[in-house]
């Protein structure tokens, strides 16, 4: 539920809903209050996610240096498969797109070149 990819296909997600039997919707929310940072556009959007959604897991009550790991963590662990906008750079993304792929038998980053970054992460 971060600004930018993580709002924009959650909003991809709910609107296929309807054409994808059984394809449900869940808000991983970090941390109670997390869109309190946001501008005004990306709180109505997350709001509006958070409202359509089949379920919200919210994973703290307050914001905490290691609350997005434990999101990441949850979100690997808790998937069979990860569609990832993965640039390369250092980070979160790396670290859950380099999770995903030793634990997970799909992983597909749509940055450009849909593979072009993972190798890094299986050792090419």
């Amino acid at each position: 539920m971060a600004q930018g990819f993580d709002i924009e296909a959650a909003e991809v997600a709910l609107a296929l809903r309807s054409e994808l039997a059984g394809l449900r919707v869940v808000a991983i929310v970090p941390f109670e209050g997390m869109q309190k940072g946001f501008s005004e556009a990306w709180r109505r959007r997350f709001e509006r996610i958070v409202q359509e959604a089949d379920e919200v897991i919210t994973l703290a009550t307050k914001y905490s240096v290691e609350v997005y790991a434990l999101r990441n963590n949850y979100l690997v662990d808790n998937s069979s498969a990860v569609v990832a906008y993965f640039d390369g750079s250092k980070g979160g993304t790396a670290y859950t797109v380099r999770r995903a792929v030793k634990s997970l038998s799909l992983v597909v980053n749509i940055y450009n070149n849909p593979q072009q970054k993972l190798d890094f992460c299986i050792g090419k």
